[in-house]
């Protein structure tokens, strides 16, 4: 049975633990990596933002060195008392001022309990236990919102496949200027444009088909650095970059110096060839051929083409000539494996599975009983494991099942071609009355 997926919590973490690892790889040290880490706000998976302590960057990144992602895990501790290092007058002293004074602040409260000798001059009052006890008991905390500080350097990586940049360039093609989506995968080190995707709208599936064919053609890379798009903020990309062990890095918004290089290049490709695609007759505007159309411009014209950025050396050349090794997976089936969600779910009485809030229909005997789904990211099936093989689920036809009969439980059907036996009342009757004729026709003794 394979092990269930890491939680929202986990990935967040581990998202904050790969800005740390990218930031070492520049050479930058562990203290300067976890400051400049904690100091940037970072998004949860529902959208939020939320800034982390240096504290807890220092325990996320061992935790996670240790035990890797299982040991970011969230540990709950369960009291029932508000505070076990603060004495019981002076919480009700925080409760009391609270009441008279909403807008006091933590160390005022702290000043204000040592002058009416509540605590004593020698006592370290610690500010977050306060803040910590006044949660619990409900008490306003008000906080003094700072400036938020923000990493505007520009960044260069010295060899290829350490950073792959990705973006999505929205677009219209054919004469019925049909909305299309290109994902291009661009080298940092070489400007060289390994892959590009091209599908109906910016989603986690055409993501993960991208970067499952880019890591075909040019191996795994170190970094992954990408914005906050719709299919790069999903929980099932972070959880496929976790399994690949690639860092993911999700840029801050109107932050040219760290998107400038592929910003620059979807400006370049749409000078080139995007801006044509549309009104034109002649361009197939389906998903396979317009991908079949950009990557020819990346391999046959923008990577034999001399770049400004690179001494006028094409970036075909930079990116073949660089003297690092590249790393590619054991095998096809090894890296499909790695996107492939293990969901454990809990099958209804009526033998459906819910994922993703669509029904499932399974095998018959495991009604009421938790199972494990395969949820297939690359081709989107879902399936289960049962003797041996994996068996694609197949979705409720719920249309089917609102006019198809019911089947009764215990119900048989009886053969009609032979007669029934005799029941207990036939069996009476012919006790009680004997037939007057006998088998010969004639009268009976």
């Amino acid at each position: 049975m394979q092990e269930i997926e890491a939680s929202t919590d986990a990935l967040f973490r581990y998202q904050v633990v790969a800005m740390v690892r990218s930031n070492l790889l520049s050479g930058m040290s562990l203290k300067k990596a976890v400051h400049l880490t904690a100091s940037m706000s970072h998004q949860r998976l529902d959208g939020r933002q939320q800034k982390v302590s240096v504290r807890s960057v220092y325990r996320w990144t061992a935790a996670y060195d240790n035990k890797s992602i299982t040991g970011l895990e969230a540990t709950h501790r369960t009291t029932n008392t508000v505070s076990n290092v603060l004495s019981k007058r002076f919480l009700d002293f925080l409760q009391e001022q609270k009441e008279l004074d909403i807008e006091a602040s933590i160390p005022e409260l702290i000043r204000r309990a040592n002058e009416y000798g509540i605590i004593k001059s020698y006592e370290n009052i610690n500010r977050t236990t306060v803040y910590r006890a006044m949660l619990k008991m409900g008490l306003p905390v008000k906080r003094c919102k700072k400036q938020r500080d923000r990493d505007s350097r520009r960044f260069a990586y010295p060899h290829r496949m350490d950073m792959v940049l990705c973006d999505g360039k929205h677009f219209r093609a054919g004469a019925k200027r049909l909305k299309r989506v290109a994902l291009f995968f661009l080298d940092d080190s070489s400007r060289y444009g390994i892959h590009v995707v091209v599908g109906t709208s910016e989603n986690t599936e055409l993501f993960l088909r991208g970067l499952y064919e880019t890591i075909g053609r040019g191996g795994y890379m170190i970094c992954l650095y990408v914005d906050h798009g719709p299919g790069f903020i999903s929980k099932e990309t972070i959880q496929v970059a976790q399994k690949l062990g690639i860092l993911l890095i999700h840029g801050e918004k109107a932050y040219p110096e760290g998107h400038g290089k592929i910003e620059k290049f979807n400006q370049t490709a749409k000078a080139d060839v995007i801006r044509g695609l549309d009104r034109r007759p002649d361009v197939d505007p389906a998903c396979g051929a317009l991908e079949l159309r950009l990557q020819h411009y990346l391999r046959k014209v923008y990577g034999p083409r001399p770049h400004e950025s690179l001494d006028r050396q094409p970036p075909l050349q930079r990116f073949y000539t660089d003297k690092k090794q590249l790393r590619f997976p054991d095998n096809d089936e090894q890296l499909r494996g790695k996107f492939v969600m293990y969901l454990k779910k809990k099958v209804s009485k009526d033998n459906i599975v819910s994922v993703d809030s669509v029904p499932y229909e399974m095998p018959g005997g495991h009604a009421g009983s938790w199972v494990i789904v395969h949820k297939r990211l690359l081709d989107g099936k879902i399936c289960f494991p049962q003797d041996g093989k994996l068996i694609e689920l197949k979705q409720v036809d719920l249309a089917l099942n609102a006019i198809s009969k019911r089947a009764k439980r215990g119900q048989r059907k009886n053969d009609v071609s032979q007669p029934l036996p005799k029941s207990a009342a036939d069996l009476m009757f012919e006790n009680d009355f004997n037939p007057v004729i006998d088998t010969d026709g004639g009268f009976s003794k």
